[in-house]
């Protein structure tokens, strides 16, 4: 038998510190490069579940629609449905269905509270542009007609 060492920033260690298994577990599909929490958004994010009652887990998604032609989608839910994505990050447990996932994938959700702007931001590796607001965004095989062009009076994120 031989031992693996596995590490990521939410493989579920508390912190990204490396863990060790065995070989001879069953294999899983790597969910802690999919999506991660910074501290400030895992803090907000239990703040607020511990106000709601019945719900359990944050969903992630994209959606169709916003002036860049997808935007994101962060909420609550009672917990995982089928074929979704679900892992802990920074003692949150977070799903995303398997069409968001490949557009999240390295997705970093931050909690900002400045003088500037308040609220979560999505810093996502894959969009190649997103309107000023920052709540919709484009990738590359997204159909070029969808964008608008950037934020405007027209934004309807």
């Amino acid at each position: 038998m031989r031992r693996v060492l596995q590490s990521g920033a939410c493989a579920g260690d508390g912190g990204g510190l490396p863990r060790w298994y065995d070989d001879d577990v069953e294999i899983k599909e790597r969910t802690d490069e999919l999506v991660s929490l910074t501290p400030a958004a895992a803090a907000k994010i239990r703040d607020l579940m511990a106000e709601e009652s019945d719900v359990s887990v944050l969903r992630v998604a994209i959606e169709g629609g916003g002036c860049s032609g997808f935007q994101y989608g962060l909420g609550f839910d009672r917990g995982a449905q089928e074929g979704d994505h679900e892992f802990e990050c920074e003692g949150v447990t977070v799903v995303v269905d398997p069409f968001s996932a490949p557009y999240l994938r390295g997705a970093k959700v931050d909690y900002l509270e400045t003088i500037q702007e308040s609220g979560f931001k999505i810093d996502n590796p894959n969009a190649v542009s997103s309107c000023g607001c920052g709540h919709s965004f484009q990738v590359d095989d997204a159909d070029p007609e969808a964008t608008v062009g950037g934020c405007g009076s027209g934004c309807s994120h």
